[in-house]
């Protein structure tokens, strides 16, 4: 089995609604993602010969969403109030709405989906919110 790993960093903002601690309120972290992809078998024809995958393709899916992340505020959808978020949006800050509580446990299994449904081995995401704790999602075979 082949194993490739890249990884990328975003930052932003995000808080967790209904929770009973210091992440109730808004906060930022420099979060990286690292993938982890796998196959069996190398390319065997072509410009990519002896790769399971091009470096560059892997890191440019993962670069690219990771930029789309980049210095937003992202919340938990109906977690903010109508005109808390009209304000936000007046503003014009930039703002992602997530169907998950955004926890780096829930961004390891969305950041898995995302780059699975664009066609990559993923075979698992890690998510760090800091240096130091970090959450993995990956698929038991």
């Amino acid at each position: 089995m082949y194993k490739l790993k890249a990884a990328a960093a975003f930052d932003s903002a995000h808080f967790l609604s209904g929770y009973n601690g210091k992440c109730a309120n808004i906060h930022g972290h420099r979060w990286t993602v690292e993938v982890t992809i796998n196959g069996e078998e190398l390319q065997q024809t072509g410009e990519k010969r002896g790769m399971l995958i091009d470096f560059g393709d892997l890191k440019k899916a993962l670069r690219t969403l990771a930029d789309s992340f980049d210095h937003t505020l992202i919340y938990e959808k109906d977690s903010l109030k109508g005109a808390t978020l009209a304000a936000l949006k007046d503003e014009n800050f930039s703002l992602i709405e997530v169907p998950f509580r955004p926890t780096a446990e829930n961004f390891a299994r969305h950041f898995y989906e995302l780059l699975s449904f664009q066609g990559l081995p993923v075979c698992s995401v890690t998510v760090y919110e800091t240096p130091d704790n970090c959450a993995v999602y990956e698929i038991s075979e």
